[in-house]
């Protein structure tokens, strides 16, 4: 036999509730076995979404979806993880949540029919649109710094960014490869490039 599997999360809040009202009483009572770190144990998901938006960082993160692409739901997770603005989709509205693992409920994502829709978006907010995708004439990823600012936008698995994407952006940086093919899909992509704006300009994340 398989050793048992150790349970996720916590059981029921020992002894008399706490009376702040980020806790979930239903939480308190039951346990909460959900995906969170430890400080938003107990939390609504209100609660939760509350205090990321009074930490989420300068950069968004925007991809393409055309053909119903199965990365989307790793990028969304990835925009979780490293505590980006929003999300955005641009093409069809619909996308395959399973690769997000619940993330999306505390995260921004916001749909945009078009490219020309999201640059309008971008234009208003102030905010420079950065591809990353490895096209000729694009800069290492490794040598440069990304805007503090800025939409990082990703094509889809196999083709890239599209044509009306490429002439759409300010900059574009590729991602340094080793082996023998010639791209890497937009969730893994999407990590990376999201780690080199930590290592540029977050701070250390907080304590649980």
């Amino acid at each position: 036999m398989e050793p048992a599997q150790p349970e996720v999360g916590v059981g029921p809040w020992p002894g008399e509730p706490p009376a702040d009202p980020r806790y979930d009483p239903e939480l308190l009572a039951a346990g909460d076995r959900r995906n969170v770190v430890d400080r938003y144990r107990y939390w609504r998901r209100e609660a939760i979404v509350a205090d990321l938006d009074e930490r989420r960082h300068g950069f968004h993160v925007a991809i393409e979806n055309w053909q119903h692409d199965l990365n989307i739901g790793t990028v969304v997770r990835n925009a979780n993880a490293f505590l980006a603005a929003e999300v955005h989709i641009v093409g069809r509205r619909r996308w395959n949540r399973r690769g997000a693992m619940v993330t999306d409920r505390y995260q921004h994502v916001r749909h945009h029919e078009t490219i020309t829709d999201l640059l309008a978006w971008a234009a208003a907010a102030g905010l420079p649109l950065v591809g990353i995708d490895n096209l000729p004439g694009a800069r290492p990823l490794e040598t440069v710094t990304l805007p503090r600012r800025c939409v990082l936008l990703f094509g889809q698995e196999g083709p890239g960014l599209s044509q009306p994407a490429r002439r759409s952006c300010d900059q574009v940086f590729s991602i340094a490869q080793y082996g023998s093919t010639r791209s890497i899909n937009a969730g893994v992509a999407s990590g990376i490039a999201m780690h080199a704006w930590i290592r540029a300009h977050a701070e250390a994340p907080p304590a649980g």
